[in-house]
């Protein structure tokens, strides 16, 4: 579902330690979370909560649009195969799908609106914000894998052939 890279880390003894941190955790990593602390004090929205605040609410909910969840079961099971790494995005546990439900119904949404203005205004993407350009000096290549569908009227010599060689 994302992708994942993998780091050699030389410790203090020169051993090598492999370190696991998919993009999805990168990401993640780059929020403020004092900030969204801050915000969480004063909307008061993890008051009452046991277990799922209101930071494991966002990563969930962040996590469904980056993996195109297209239910409430996606969210949970998606975050649940990843338990290992669940530590790296600031969650003890997996949400189950019920709580995922029942605080997606109470818990208010202007605490998350207000985080995207102040992640909007730190992370400079103003309209009036000047665009830096770089030079790459290495060549860049794309790899396309999107699927090309071909109309067999434009290719009459596949159209009764069981296999196709090229």
């Amino acid at each position: 579902m994302f992708l994942k890279v993998i780091f050699v880390v030389q410790h203090k003894k020169h051993l090598s330690l492999m370190i696991n941190i998919t993009l999805f955790s990168q990401i993640i990593s780059k929020l403020d979370t004092s900030k969204f602390k801050k915000l969480v004090k004063s909307h008061q929205s993890d008051k009452h909560q046991k277990g799922f605040n209101s930071w494991s609410h966002l990563v969930s909910m962040l996590f469904c649009q980056f993996a195109k969840s297209q239910s409430v079961r996606d969210i949970s099971n998606g975050l649940r195969s990843a338990t290992g790494n669940l530590n790296h995005l600031g969650m003890l546990t997996a949400p189950s799908k019920s709580t995922i439900s029942y605080q997606n119904k109470h818990r208010s949404w202007e605490l998350f609106r207000d985080y995207y203005y102040l992640l909007l205004d730190s992370l400079g993407q103003q309209a009036g914000m000047k665009r830096t350009k770089f030079k790459i000096k290495s060549k860049i290549f794309l790899l396309d894998a999107t699927t090309i569908s071909l109309c067999l009227s434009l290719f009459p010599d596949f159209r009764n052939k069981k296999t196709h060689k090229i």
